[in-house]
């Protein structure tokens, strides 16, 4: 089966400055595929090609088959939910769905998009200058998600939602999956990567590092502990990435070893442990180390 996206060898160039360096994404079909990155590795440059927007230097990228700079009738077919929603202020929300249906041409699903307002609990009727950026963000996601669409780019499809409408967000992008659509997701959130990916792709400096499913990548998921210690006994002593000073014990830990690191600390008249997924730019330093930042 051919994939829903698929981007080979591409490449971007900003004048002298490169910000895809020959970067390679598999989307399969019926999946939900994590995308990502720190700021600056090149994952919205890349979105924006898969889109149109921009032409590449060298390289391929397909939707649903197709280039889509030369055939743009492919991305009615697609589901959008850009990074920065930007909306007219003197629409209500329900104008701009049906702004947004006329410009791509295609009907929506109208129940679809009336189960969507009742679980994302907008109000459709305000004007979009009265909306919070979580509102805004929530237009954004039941336009995509009643179109019907065959395939959906979410870029942080989450940020500015409270916690929880990013379940709703989960449970509905999971019934689309489950509909048979396919989902390039970029986030900068491990845990809801975690939470929703079946695969992962991951890049930096505009080239993939890493790619497979989240079974395959659990090595990259790390917490932080902290602790106060009374005593430093031998095991504590022998973890490698602890920092033990003045009682205070600090570790960076695979996920697997959490619960073995957590007996010696006790063992070690542990008290005050907290332990906490480190943050997608703790991992990528912890893993892939420093480096240059492309553009987007």
């Amino acid at each position: 089966m051919t994939p829903v996206i698929e981007i080979h060898d591409l490449v971007k160039n900003f004048g002298t400055f490169r910000a895809l360096d020959g970067l390679n994404l598999t989307v399969e079909a019926g999946t939900i595929h994590g995308f990502l990155g720190p700021n600056g590795s090149g994952k919205s440059t890349a979105i924006r090609i898969l889109l149109g927007v921009l032409h590449a230097t060298s390289g391929t990228a397909a939707v649903l088959g197709k280039n889509p700079r030369r055939s743009p009738d492919v991305l009615k077919r697609v589901g959008y939910v850009p990074g920065d929603v930007s909306l007219w202020p003197s629409l209500t929300g329900r104008e701009v769905f049906r702004a947004l249906e006329s410009l791509r041409g295609r009907p929506v699903n109208l129940r679809r998009e009336e189960e969507l307002i009742e679980a994302f609990k907008l109000n459709p009727d305000k004007k979009c200058r009265e909306y919070s950026t979580g509102n805004r963000r929530k237009v954004s996601l039941i336009a995509a998600m009643s179109s019907g669409a065959e395939a959906f780019i979410l870029d942080e499809p989450t940020a500015g939602l409270d916690p929880l409408m990013e379940q709703e967000f989960v449970e509905q992008i999971r019934r689309e999956r489950d509909g048979g659509a396919t989902v390039l997701l970029s986030s900068h959130i491990m845990s809801e990567v975690e939470k929703l990916c079946d695969y992962v792709t991951i890049i930096r400096d505009g080239r993939t590092v890493e790619s497979g499913s989240m079974a395959d990548l659990k090595h990259l998921s790390t917490h932080d502990i902290a602790a106060r210690v009374s005593r430093e006994t031998p095991a504590l002593k022998a973890l490698a990435d602890a920092t033990i000073k003045g009682g205070q014990v600090h570790i960076t830990a695979a996920r697997q070893d959490v619960p073995r690191i957590l007996r010696i600390i006790l063992e070690a008249g542990g008290e005050d442990i907290t332990a906490t997924p480190a943050s997608l730019e703790e991992m990528f330093l912890s893993h892939y180390g420093g480096g240059k930042r492309a553009k987007g």
